[in-house]
């Protein structure tokens, strides 16, 4: 499991291979600067978290660890398709730089995205639809949870939907640090020139299933990887479904890739018979030692 933009935090990038560092600089012209400040900006958040995840697959794959299925979470889809086999580092790294520039310049500054908890989406959609404001749009976005739903759009908006939420009951409503509308219909400009970019990329096809973000089913189809990689910006995030096909599959063990582990949370809320592994919460070689003893 991969996660996306949200649990970003300093100093992340401290045990990265140097030389992932050197190539982001040397195919993007972007100085990583793993720091508070740095994190204010889409494309250090994306590019860190991106490399942070490729050399954490490096280091398994040292190991021979070869996953069964892969499920990214927005920007995660990137590492994903990276440990299935789908991606170069390279061209994951370009297009994932590409990708943070059309998303920050599309929206610079008065949007981003915020979470619900304790409501169903049809009861976020109400909401949402009841208060919409062509001024200050908003759209529910993913659906991570049976009962954790995001919405993304004008930050305005947003916040006048989070108080509507809280007076309907929902446990917790606040915003994300997520600086853009993503998974919503203000993205499909964006996803148009990233399905552009992608065109020009070799793409193979996937070593393992692989869960796409855009419709939540499980595909050995490059072609349907390819979509999800350009396109899931402008889709909701069907989380709660793709874990739900991993349960099919009869998965006994999950990894969590750096940063944070609310893909953890969620997951043992789900499946809590699935073994769990975090890699943010643990030494590297504590998680090899637990795969060697699960897996």
């Amino acid at each position: 499991m991969f996660p996306g933009q949200g649990s970003q935090r300093r100093g992340m990038l401290a045990t990265v291979d140097p030389s992932l560092k050197n190539k982001v600089t040397e195919l993007t012209g972007v100085n990583l600067e793993d720091t508070d400040q740095g994190y204010l900006d889409s494309v250090q958040i994306q590019l860190s978290i991106l490399i942070l995840q490729m050399d954490q697959v490096n280091q398994l794959r040292a190991e021979n660890k070869q996953p069964d299925l892969v499920a990214g979470h927005s920007l995660g889809v990137f590492a994903a398709a990276y440990a299935a086999g789908v991606i170069r580092a390279d061209d994951a790294i370009k297009v994932v730089a590409q990708r943070a520039n059309l998303m920050q310049n599309a929206y610079p500054d008065g949007y981003g995205m915020g979470v619900i908890v304790g409501l169903l989406r049809k009861e976020v959609t109400q909401i949402v639809t009841d208060h919409f404001d062509e001024a200050h749009p908003v759209y529910v976005s993913n659906q991570n949870s049976q009962l954790q739903v995001t919405v993304s759009g004008n930050i305005v908006g947003i916040q006048t939907v989070l108080e509507k939420a809280k007076a309907q009951g929902a446990q917790k409503a606040k915003l994300l640090r997520v600086p853009v509308p993503s998974h919503s219909p203000l993205m499909r400009g964006v996803a148009k020139k990233l399905t552009e970019a992608l065109s020009k990329v070799t793409l193979k096809a996937p070593n393992c299933i692989y869960l796409a973000d855009y419709n939540g089913h499980a595909t050995r189809d490059v072609k349907k990887i390819a979509y999800d990689l350009g396109n899931n910006l402008s889709y909701p995030v069907y989380w709660d479904v793709m874990m739900a096909i991993a349960q099919e599959y009869l998965t006994t063990v999950s990894v969590e890739f750096s940063p944070g582990h609310v893909m953890t949370n969620l997951l043992k809320a789900k499946a809590p018979d699935i073994k769990t592994i975090t890699l943010a919460d643990m030494a590297m070689d504590d998680a090899k030692f637990l795969l060697n003893k699960w897996a």
